[in-house]
């Protein structure tokens, strides 16, 4: 048996360490988080210092069991969990488990913190122990206590005001309200005209382009033509003066240096992986993990590709540095190495927590001596890391921009000019690996790349054309996940390890949705976000998160007690959430707007957040007795629609006519959507059908494929409950209560009642809703159901004899009382 036990996160991570630390070492893992708060109201108390109730985690309590016998026969305790805040709770939650099982008595409690999953790094690791971090500790346990009281206490008030169902968070809803402004921003938006002036000019060595810097004697602006009667006459102004040529005025040449990025701290990382991979933040986030945890690369065996993926440090070490200038000397010579290494230094107080930047392991390990063992998501991901890594190290990218400019005289109401511009690289340095992406691109980018023709000073140029162009301005553009990031890093909002699962929690709420790769709110984020913004504005505010942010970061590192910062927070957030509870009107939480009046019965028309949905109403619930209401179409939101197209809704439900055995036939929008009826059948319509057009062919169409599928959904029907069906993912049994798999081998409408018996008794347990087990009672009770009614029904006649049989009883038995009743009635009277 091992002497000694360590325990990781993860299974993966523990494959990789067993295999460095040999035979004295026992590696377990627990499989994440070990404890949580217990679900229920009350697990953070702030009457007694916001104590705090803890359990063990359900679906891990296999894990805490295994690492809690293997404790018991160890000697020494190796806490390994992650190096970062999360990490260093894992690792106390797991000994506080420990010591109240009486399993740490005599034993050593070691802390180990590693960046890479190395030999050298786990062995320096293990040989170089320290103690918990309590300051850590403390630090997560007030962020799990804050989101926990956040969520249990404002989450109420929107159930109430705005929807059922529906959820705030302490960091969500700061980065709710960035892309709630945003589309607010957009919408409010008004485009302006203008337009472009461009010679183009003819030369020998190539063609070219110049725009229009100066126009009647004056500094051309971009909105110095706005509109096209303007920009004809100014085209026709220059082309006159210039006389099929344009001189050169002036020729400039500028020498400038291009520095290589940092390497990637997890948030640069998401968002250049977003850029140029095309990957959400959750699954950069996931594919990274695997790199660092370790792939099996032949007969190396597991090896960790990546250092710790959740930093915001962009420190690298000595011996990493040491290499990447070893590898660059030998790929790219000596010319590509600057003479001393390149320094990044980290903007956050709190980096030293992460050490690293995201790194590879081994530099000297490259893309394509990897890439056999990689799938294709862990190739490109290696790949970005690697070129970044290396490019950081490299020499600068030496660039040479020319500008060449055009005078032009005597044109209507003054001089003119014309400006050329082109950049060359004189020597790629870092570029001959890596470029960083960017998000928009700027006019430098556009000059990037673009040679001009060797011009010199007086020299006439034939001229072309000049080109006028209209454009109009645009509004800022949608968050993407990648410049959401960067705004939530810029503001200060959340942390390296939080950022995805930000984003996964507004999505899964449905609170935005991601169109062509940008986030746009649904009317419920919207109302959840401007309810918040109105009426618990300091909470939702960026600089107050923020704050926050600093000040847990100041109890990690010691300088700050959390609960003076929780009674900060709670006692003035309890105050506001139990006022607005009373106050607020549910109709100005759910942002609900009077369009104007409906022109058929002159009564309001409004558009509100309902249960289901966003839905327009006519009529006033004080005032009429009857209302009459319409769901919102496909796309349309209830900030932007109008009264015409909020008028159009109230033509559903439409009369399409009749079927051929007289049943009417209608189409309208309910609960799950829209619907065609026909008689009693109701049908959804596919995604491609529009009910404001559907015609009565295609809607016959649509109920007979119902009726269809309804007819041949029963295969069998024991009449007990028991049935053989057909499903959606193909044939099952079912009692009701348990479903149960039709073997390979088995022809469904050949299964005898007997054997859907005996297969639904040896099915799994159903899920519930919300993927629970049903009780041990209800499943002992589902199990035998069909087994007793089978049963009943095989033996009828013995069940009708034993009946009859008690009952001949029964009649015998009152035969007799009625007998004995009778005689000593007699007796007593003499008789």
């Amino acid at each position: 048996m091992a002497k000694n036990l360590l325990i990781v996160e993860s299974p993966a991570k523990a494959k990789t360490i067993n295999k460095y630390l040999g035979k004295d070492f026992q590696v377990l893992a627990s499989y994440g988080h070990v404890r949580d708060l217990k679900p229920k109201e009350g697990a953070v108390d702030p009457e007694h210092q916001f104590a705090m109730k803890y359990e063990v985690i359900e679906r891990n309590e296999k894990h805490v069991d295994a690492i809690a016998k293997a404790a018991k026969l160890a000697d020494d305790i190796y806490l390994a969990t992650d190096l970062d805040r999360e990490g260093e709770a894992i690792s106390w939650h797991i000994s506080e488990i420990l010591k109240e099982r009486g399993l740490t008595s005599g034993k050593q409690l070691h802390r180990v913190v590693f960046s890479e999953i190395t030999p050298k790094a786990i062995k320096a690791a293990v040989a170089a122990p320290r103690e918990l971090s309590h300051d850590m500790v403390d630090a997560q346990q007030a962020r799990r206590a804050l989101d926990y009281l956040v969520g249990f206490n404002l989450s109420p008030v929107l159930w109430r005001k705005v929807q059922r169902g529906l959820s705030a968070g302490r960091v969500q809803s700061p980065a709710l309200r960035m892309i709630v402004e945003r589309e607010e921003e957009i919408e409010a938006f008004i485009a302006r005209e203008y337009w472009s002036v461009e010679a183009q000019l003819k030369h020998a060595d190539g063609d070219f382009s110049a725009r229009l810097t100066k126009l009647n004697g004056k500094k051309f602006e971009q909105f110095d033509l706005t509109n096209e009667t303007d920009a004809m006459a100014a085209r026709a102004a220059l082309k006159e003066a210039a006389h099929g040529r344009l001189t050169v005025s002036e020729v400039g040449s500028k020498e400038r240096k291009r520095r290589p990025a940092p390497p990637f701290t997890t948030s640069t990382l998401q968002q250049e992986a977003a850029r140029k991979l095309g990957f959400t933040t959750s699954r950069t986030m996931k594919v990274a993990q695997g790199l660092y945890e370790g792939v099996g690369l032949g007969s190396e065996g597991n090896v960790g590709l990546i250092t710790y993926m959740r930093t915001d440090s962009t420190a690298l070490s000595e011996d990493a540095v040491g290499e990447l200038r070893q590898l660059i000397s030998r790929d790219f010579g000596n010319k590509a190495l600057p003479d001393q290494a390149q320094v990044y230094r980290t903007k956050s107080k709190n980096a030293q927590e992460a050490h690293e930047a995201i790194r590879p392991t081994s530099a000297l390990r490259t893309p394509r001596e990897v890439s056999a063992f990689l799938n294709d998501e862990q190739r490109k991901l290696y790949e970005l890391i690697w070129k970044r890594t290396v490019a950081c190290q490299m020499i600068h990218a030496t660039l040479n921009t020319v500008s060449v400019d055009f005078d032009l005289k005597n044109v209507a109401g003054g001089d003119a000019a014309f400006r050329a511009t082109g950049t060359t690289v004189i020597d790629p340095g870092f570029l001959a690996v890596y470029e960083e992406g960017r998000d928009q691109k700027t006019a430098e980018d556009e000059d990037e790349g673009r040679r001009l023709p060797r011009l010199a000073k007086g020299e006439h140029v034939p001229l072309q054309d000049i080109v006028t162009d209209q454009h109009f301005t645009e509004p800022p553009p949608r968050f993407s996940e990648a410049s959401l990031v960067k705004a939530l890093e810029e503001y200060g909002i959340g942390r390296p390890s939080t950022y995805a699962s930000i984003i996964q929690v507004l999505q899964n709420r449905e609170y935005v949705l991601l169109e062509s790769r940008r986030f746009k709110p649904t009317d419920v984020g919207r109302a959840v976000s401007n309810f918040l913004t109105q009426h618990f504005t300091q909470y939702v505010d960026y600089d107050f998160t923020a704050k926050l942010e600093d000040e847990l970061d100041a109890v990690s590192r010691g300088e700050e007690a959390w609960v003076p910062l929780m009674e900060r927070f709670w006692l003035p957030f309890k105050q506001q959430v139990d006022e607005k509870t009373e106050t607020v009107d549910r109709s100005e939480a759910t942002g609900a707007r009077e369009l104007g009046q409906d022109p058929k019965t002159g009564k309001p028309l409004s558009v509100r957040l309902g249960r289901y949905g966003p839905y327009a109403q006519i009529g006033d619930k004080d005032v009429d007795e009857k209302l009459q209401f319409a769901s919102l179409r496909p796309g349309q939101s209830m900030h932007t629609i109008t009264l015409h197209e909020a008028i159009e809704l109230f033509k559903l439900p439409r009369q399409l006519g009749q079927a051929e055995n007289g049943d009417e036939v209608s189409v309208g929008i309910g609960r799950f959507g829209p619907f065609v009826k026909q008689g009693s059948t109701y049908a959804s319509l596919k995604p491609e059908d529009d009910p404001y057009t559907i015609e009565l062919p295609r809607a016959l169409q649509i109920v007979q494929e119902k009726l269809e599928l309804i007819a041949n959904r029963i295969i069998k029907d024991f009449g007990n409950g028991v049935q053989v069906l057909n499903g959606r993912y193909g044939p099952y049994i079912t009692d009701g209560e348990k479903n149960a798999r039709i073997p390979k081998d088995q022809e469904p409408k050949d299964l005898t009642e007997a054997q859907c018996v005996e297969l639904l008794a040896a099915a799994p347990v159903k899920k519930g809703r919300f993927g629970k087990k049903t009780t041990k009672a209800a499943s002992k009770k589902a199990a035998p159901a069909a087994k007793k009614a089978a049963e009943k029904k095989a033996a009828p006649k013995k069940t009708a004899t034993k009946k009859a049989a008690g009952k001949k009883t029964a009649t015998k038995k009152t035969a007799a009382k009625k007998a004995t009743a009778k005689k000593s009635a007699t007796a007593k009277t003499g008789a």
